[in-house]
């Protein structure tokens, strides 16, 4: 499946939707390796299959695998921070501010690509996920790369369109079953 094929599988009431994503897969303010690192790690993060296989149809002449693999890794270890410090941002008790962590996330360190592509990765997966201490992290690391406010909202806009059709084919879905 391809993005056109995803296109395609969006029902004519979302018609929003498919003309989003087909800008924002044209949308040249971010460089390839962050726009489709983007589009790859949202897709993870939403989690449905023919977003997935879309999404990674798309990319497979474009990315290096060290980039699949970063995208790829930041919708994991988001997958996990996000729940985590949503957790501790939205509590009422403060201790929990001042306890460490104690979860692995070794790959933020290290994630075989560019810092700030990673990052950007990571705000796209934390703005679908909801956790706004990650987005304000994230973001704010951004900025100390020199990335604009243009380039990190592009991220969110891959990352909300491919969030909204996910939602819309899982609720075809379960109108089909």
């Amino acid at each position: 499946m391809s993005l056109e094929a995803l296109k395609t599988a969006v029902p004519e009431y979302a018609k929003d939707l498919k003309l989003n994503l087909s800008s924002l897969a044209r949308e040249t303010i971010l460089d390839d390796q962050k726009k489709w690192g983007t589009f790859l790690a949202s897709a993870h993060a939403v989690g449905v299959p023919a977003v997935v296989r879309a999404v990674e149809a798309e990319i497979a002449d474009t990315l290096s695998p060290e980039a699949i693999s970063a995208a790829k890794s930041a919708a994991a270890i988001m997958g996990m921070n996000n729940v985590y410090y949503r957790f501790v941002h939205l509590s009422s008790a403060k201790d929990y501010k001042t306890l460490p962590a104690k979860l692995r996330m070794n790959v933020i360190a290290n994630p075989g690509v560019d810092k700030a592509d990673f990052e950007l990765w990571s705000l796209a997966v934390s703005a679908i996920n909801g956790c706004g201490a990650c987005i304000d992290s994230h973001e704010a690391e951004l900025r100390r790369h020199g990335v604009s406010a243009e380039q990190i909202q592009t991220a969110v806009r891959i990352a909300s369109t491919l969030n909204a059709i996910a939602a819309v084919l899982k609720a075809e879905s379960a109108l089909a079953a």
